[in-house]
C-alpha cells in the first residue's frame, strides 16, 4: 500500500504544476480544479486503506480518459458549452465511483 502514495502523491504535484505552467488552463480552470480535488480524494483513500490497488487502478484510467479528453478539447483554445457539459458529466460518475470505493 505504501508503494502507491508516492507515485499518487507525484500525480498530484503534476498536475498542479501543469496548471501553472499551461495557459490554456485558465479556459477550463473549474475543471481542472475539480480534477485535481478528485486526485486528492484518491490519494486520501489509498492512503486510509479504503481504496484497493485494483479500485485504485480503474479510478486513475478513468482520471486519465477525462485528462487526455480535455486536453483534446482545449487544443483549439477554449472549451464549448457542450465540451465542458461532457467533461462535467465524467467527472461526476467518477466522483460518484470515488465515493462508492471509499465506503464499500
Amino acid at each position: 500500500m505504501k508503494s502507491l502514495i508516492l507515485p499518487i502523491l507525484a500525480t498530484t504535484s503534476l498536475l498542479s504544476a501543469i496548471a501553472i505552467l499551461n495557459p490554456n488552463s485558465a479556459s477550463a480552470g473549474p475543471i481542472h480544479e475539480r480534477q485535481v480535488n478528485q486526485q486528492e480524494r484518491i490519494y486520501k483513500g489509498v492512503q486510509q486503506g479504503t481504496i484497493s490497488q485494483q479500485e485504485y487502478k480503474k479510478l486513475e484510467a478513468r482520471e486519465a480518459k477525462i485528462a487526455a479528453q480535455r486536453r483534446v478539447y482545449l487544443s483549439d483554445g477554449d472549451l464549448n458549452r457542450k465540451e465542458a457539459a461532457r467533461l462535467t458529466n465524467a467527472q461526476n460518475r467518477t466522483s460518484r465511483a470515488i465515493y462508492r470505493d471509499r465506503h464499500d
